[in-house]
């Protein structure tokens, strides 16, 4: 592939059909508004060249960051944080990233955790996710992770729809955030051939 890893993530979009506009019709979110594109970056994920451009460009980006683990809500973050944790433990044997997720409910048998995977009161926590649109589910994730005694200072999406001020939301809760993508770098990749 030619062009950056940021090109080449934004064209992976196109190439598994994980980026659709339809600017007449649009497409509804979980908020109950319409949008006249769609992203699904599980669809994206599901392709090995994909993740490992995700992971390459988040792992570019959180040089510098000091960080124990990363983890996010269920379950479009899982592959997400994983994908992060193994690419940094390859290209950096001192970085060994352990993963969580952040359950949508305590399970109501075994131990009843909100939280599972390799956690430790005061770590410091990076939360991840797929899309931010409000920023309503990475914030719940956010503040599940500090319920549990994480420190969560910096939250890394995919792709920043730039809509519904998720951006605002999110850094109003003392959160650096991390886009590798905005809908305007899918939309440039669009019209490129």
């Amino acid at each position: 592939m030619m062009g950056t890893p940021r090109e080449q993530l934004a064209k992976a979009f196109h190439d598994t059909q994980s980026f659709k506009w339809d600017a007449e019709k649009g497409f509804k979110l979980a908020s109950g508004e319409i949008s006249p594109f769609y992203v699904d970056c599980r669809a994206l994920v599901a392709h090995p060249e994909a993740r490992r451009l995700v992971a390459e460009l988040a792992y570019a980006r959180l040089t510098g960051i000091e960080l124990d683990c990363l983890g996010g809500l269920e379950i479009g973050a899982i592959p997400i944080a994983v994908t992060i944790s193994d690419f940094a433990c390859a290209a950096a044997h001192q970085r060994l990233w352990r993963t969580f997720v952040v359950r949508k409910q305590a399970k109501d048998h075994g131990l009843g955790k909100l939280i599972e995977g390799s956690i430790r009161p005061g770590d410091r926590a990076l939360i991840v996710d797929d899309v931010l649109t409000s920023g309503g589910s990475l914030l719940k994730a956010v503040a599940a992770a500090r319920e549990a005694g994480l420190r969560v200072d910096h939250a890394l999406v995919i792709v920043d729809r730039q809509e519904q001020d998720g951006k605002a939301r999110v850094e109003r809760e003392q959160l650096s955030l991390i886009s590798l993508l905005t809908v305007q770098d899918l939309l440039v990749a669009l019209k490129r051939p």
